[in-house]
């Protein structure tokens, strides 16, 4: 099986209304760099892949056939204080404000303004979760 570089076995594809500016808010947002588009014949984004650390989002133009599919993620990070100021800089409401956890990351979460919920965790130990 060939898995292409950048990519997982599991990728999250998500379809959102508004991709472009979906696309925007995940590198605004969270650090992300656009890797890969297509364009529908209407000039829609029919796949745009951001990668944000080592992973690889894949997101399309939410339609009729495939409408807008809120999701959760678990996003790590070196400084979830930063990265949470900066994805509510960026139109994300606060879910959770940052606070150390029982299980070693210190975390908080947001909701992007398409719906989806971020838990933006930086990992205090280097350890793996019990």
């Amino acid at each position: 099986m060939y898995v292409p570089e950048g990519f997982a076995t599991v990728t999250p594809y998500l379809f959102v209304d508004d991709a472009e500016a979906f696309g925007e808010f995940v590198k605004t947002a969270l650090g992300g760099r656009e890797v890969g588009r297509t364009s529908g014949p209407d000039g829609t984004v029919a796949n745009l892949q951001i990668r944000i650390g080592d992973a690889t989002l894949m997101i399309s133009e939410a339609s009729d056939r495939y409408p807008a599919m809120p999701s959760a993620f678990y996003l790590f990070v070196d400084a979830a204080d930063a990265a949470m100021a900066r994805a509510i800089q960026a139109g994300a409401n606060l879910e959770m404000e940052v606070m150390d956890m029982s299980y070693d990351d210190r975390q908080g979460g947001v909701r992007d303004p398409f719906g989806n919920l971020w838990w933006i965790s930086q990992r205090l130990v280097d350890k793996p979760y019990h």
